[in-house]
């Protein structure tokens, strides 16, 4: 979870000296949670902590705190039954049972903290920043501490709310909630996540194509979901590789206290411009005075300028760089929608789930001797980019045929076996070797060997 907190300090670990040099930060309140007195926590189906702000803030930011707090009551009558979705959910009685935490990372609103849960299981901790840029630059405006880490709290009910609301595989669960609104100007709110780990991108430049494309698959079915989520069509304001970790090799998004529900107002077309820094979208204004389809265009471009010009086209199979580059120039000039894109992208899993992409070439395996019974041992002497592992050269194939093409494509390889390993796809991975001299016996084997390799040889 620390890209939910900030890229620059990704897997901080803070010492008790930098706790102490920090004593705003939300850890603190935290740690003080086990003490709250009977009733003040709340759990993850319990309602909402209540506030009216007192006379003693100044008026500008007691009008920031009414404001946030009716954003926060439309949001959860849009929700309806957010609330009773979470009611099983962890509340302040495992928090304060919780140990071994430490912070993950942090940012300009939330700290996000790593913790063990008494009955198994670890989750992320996320609770406002107190010394974050938000509350300082807050602070120097009204010079009200309290005030400020309570105004910042409300973007963290938000997304508690959300979360409690938007149920699917590409959003990080949430586990429970623990809040103390005790004082007359403190709010203490911690949410209890799925804990994930930080997306990295120049790794996953690295990956197999198979991997990148199951990343950008999941983001455009996330993006068709809150195109046409229950609160209606939902943008991620910040959005940024930063706000995504990989839960089990899963790609899900982690903050959502930007998330916006509103498509933007407007009485004509010129109102409803879609502004990027190296790109503008004209869009129209509807006869409900709503930019029609903001939301779902700025996800989509976004996707495209982040994920989908990294990841998508290098070393994918040539016969469906066609359609990726179809992909591509539709969605970096918005002619397609989220309905178009996903529709593009099965088409693309279908056709590499099926081998389908593989017709019309020539037949290759009948140059290759078959030995059941047999596999090559495993050596570190034939590599490839990208493989599956950085020992050799594991690739996924739909079939012998195709690993027959792919190790006549390259120059050292003389050998491969398909072995028993599938991916997401299904699709089994082969093994390609630069010798095929050293065979051990495997009864669920089979090693395909060039015939120019081994003619002159014993079998």
């Amino acid at each position: 979870m620390a890209a939910a907190a900030g890229r620059a300090r990704r897997g901080a670990r803070l010492s008790a000296a930098a706790l102490l040099a920090l004593p705003a930060l939300a850890l603190l309140a935290l740690l003080a949670l086990p003490a709250l007195p009977a009733g003040r926590g709340g759990g993850g189906g319990e309602a909402q902590p209540g506030f009216s702000p007192p006379l003693l803030l100044p008026p500008g930011l007691r009008e920031e705190l009414r404001q946030r707090r009716r954003d926060l009551r439309r949001l959860e009558a849009a929700a309806g039954g957010g609330e009773a979705a979470a009611a099983a959910g962890l509340g302040c009685g495992d928090l304060s049972r919780a140990t071994a935490v430490s912070v993950l990372g942090w940012g300009f609103t939330k700290v996000v903290a790593r913790a063990a849960l008494a009955g198994g299981g670890t989750v992320a901790l996320k609770s406002v920043h107190g010394a974050g840029r938000e509350v300082r630059r807050c602070v120097q405006r009204y010079g009200a501490p309290a005030g400020c880490r309570h105004l910042a709290a409300y973007k963290l009910l938000k997304e508690v709310t959300l979360l409690q609301r938007l149920q699917h595989p590409g959003i990080v669960k949430l586990h429970g909630q623990c809040y103390d609104n005790s004082g007359d100007a403190e709010l203490r709110v911690t949410a209890m996540l799925e804990l994930g780990s930080p997306l990295e991108m120049i790794q996953l430049l690295q990956t197999p194509w198979e991997e990148r494309f199951k990343i950008c698959l999941s983001l455009v079915k996330l993006l068709f979901y809150l195109a046409h989520s229950p609160l209606g069509s939902i943008a991620l304001l910040d959005f940024q590789p930063r706000q995504f970790v990989m839960v089990d090799g899963n790609l899900k998004v982690t903050d959502m206290d930007d998330a916006s529900t509103e498509e933007l107002s407007c009485k004509e077309d010129n109102d409803c411009t879609l502004d990027f820094p190296t790109k503008s979208f004209p869009l129209k204004c509807s006869v409900a005075g709503k930019c029609e389809g903001i939301n779902e265009k700025k996800n989509l471009f976004n996707a495209y300028r982040y994920f989908f010009t990294y990841l998508l086209p290098h070393s994918a199979p040539p016969a469906l760089r066609p359609l990726l580059s179809d992909i591509l120039n539709a969605t970096g000039d918005l002619r397609y929608g989220i309905n178009e894109t996903l529709r593009a992208f099965e088409k693309v899993l279908h056709l590499y789930k099926s081998g389908l992409y593989l017709q019309k070439r020539p037949l290759l395996l009948k140059d290759y001797i078959s030995l059941k019974g047999f596999r090559t041992v495993e050596g570190e002497g034939h590599k490839c980019w990208p493989s599956y592992s950085h020992l050799g050269c594991l690739l996924s194939i739909h079939s012998a045929e195709e690993a027959a093409a792919i190790c006549n494509s390259q120059l050292h390889c003389q050998s491969f076996i398909v072995t028993q390993h599938r991916t997401w796809t299904g699709r089994p991975l082969a093994s390609f070797q630069s010798s095929w001299t050293d065979l051990v016996p495997d009864t669920n084997a089979v090693v395909y060997i060039k015939r120019s390799a081994s003619s002159g040889e014993r079998l």
